[in-house]
């Protein structure tokens, strides 16, 4: 029985494909001695081509980014199973030539190359030698989607625009009333020039505070957010915070302070924990309605119950009033950025820092509907003696 040639290329190809697969978990399952890795399990694109540059490794998340089946690919000549191109349009395999280009090379830095059909992905590689400047024995290539990448350059946009936003009001108020007193200063009375100061005071201290918060969310999101640990009365804190809204001119009978004694010991950033409570307690005055009701109450890590209550206790406060509360399909937003729950000013960065601050001390913190009908926020902290102090 005779086969044709374009039936023998076939069985070639088919051939080649099988013992590619053969070989793709002995040349890249084990990605560490013992550890018995499966590329399939990586989280980015990995494609490996032998020293022939034909491809004996093409893993699933390869296989999603590229949509080109594995089995497809297996067995292929790289430039062929991933035809990369570079931003102008040049072939990538062709301009970098890895198994003929200088000896000495030993990776690509990652870049932005292009698919089939313009898709965008980030391509880094490594060539494999057995010895310096000798051939090339393996290209291992990295693919990453670029999704993720654009939804951080995204909201960093964003951050810019709505903070751009956010500055140009206050300066210009500041820069108009100051133009306005230095041009005419002897044309207003005393008590309108104090009202041109004051506003001018206000809205500095409106830029000051937004600066503040863009360096808070700075530390957060690098994780550079220093706390300085002592121990803090939490109760004697937001008796402070209800005594300085009752001087301003709330009613006292709109809070109601609940303290659970006995407390235990609480070592946090009194500061930042501060920051924490004049935020929740400013939302709950400023948005909610009724009774602002803060309760203080000892309690046991919910992620970790253990037989020995101290060594898992953290301390709980939550704050609720009677408004009309958040609906819940802005419940997973709350703690976003920029995520306003009416238009009653502020910056929309507020319970953003409240999140990292709390959980930066190690805590949690939650929304829901508080049983008035209103917003309830809850956060916790853990209550443990510094390790530095043991």
């Amino acid at each position: 029985m005779s086969v044709g040639t374009g039936g023998a290329q076939s069985a070639l190809r088919a051939r080649d494909a099988r013992g590619a697969s053969a070989s793709r978990h002995d040349d890249t399952a084990g990605a560490g001695p013992g550890l018995g890795i499966d590329p399939d399990d990586l989280p980015d694109g990995i494609v490996v081509a032998d020293e022939h540059g034909r491809v004996i490794c093409f893993n699933a998340a390869a296989a999603r980014i590229t949509a080109v089946p594995a089995a497809e690919a297996l067995g292929r000549r790289l430039e062929s199973a991933l035809p990369l191109e570079d931003l102008e349009g040049r072939r990538w395999w062709q301009l970098t030539d890895p198994y003929g280009g200088l000896a000495i090379r030993n990776s690509q830095p990652e870049r932005n190359l292009l698919l089939p059909g313009g898709r965008e992905v980030l391509v880094s590689a490594r060539y494999v030698r057995t010895r310096p400047t000798g051939p090339v024995r393996r290209v291992v290539v990295c693919l990453r989607d670029t999704e993720a990448r654009r939804r951080t350059e995204r909201s960093h946009a964003e951050l810019i625009a709505t903070v751009a936003h956010e500055l140009r009001s206050p300066l210009t108020s500041v820069k108009g009333f100051t133009a306005t007193l230095l041009a005419k200063w002897e044309r207003f009375t005393d008590d309108q020039k104090k009202l041109m100061l004051e506003t001018v005071d206000a809205d500095a201290n409106r830029v000051t505070r937004l600066i503040a918060e863009l360096l808070d969310i700075s530390r957060i999101d690098s994780g550079r957010l220093e706390l300085r640990r002592q121990p803090v009365d939490i109760g004697a804190a937001v008796g402070r915070h209800i005594q300085a809204y009752v001087a301003s001119g709330q009613p006292a009978d709109r809070f109601l302070l609940r303290i659970e004694q006995p407390l235990p010991a609480l070592w946090a950033d009194p500061d930042k924990i501060d920051q924490v409570l004049s935020n929740l307690i400013e939302n709950a005055v400023r948005h909610g309605e009724g009774t602002v009701t803060i309760d203080v109450a000892p309690s046991v890590s919910p992620r970790e119950r253990s037989d020995d209550e101290g060594t898992n206790a953290v301390t709980s406060v939550t704050v609720s009033d009677e408004g009309t509360g958040i609906p819940e399909e802005s419940m997973n937003r709350v703690f976003t950025r920029f995520w306003r729950g009416s238009k009653r000013g502020g910056t929309g960065l507020g319970l953003y820092i409240v999140k990292g601050i709390v959980e930066a001390h190690g805590g949690t913190i939650t929304v829901g509907r508080a049983p008035g009908g209103g917003a309830e926020f809850r956060f916790t902290l853990p209550v443990a003696t510094p390790a530095y102090l043991l």
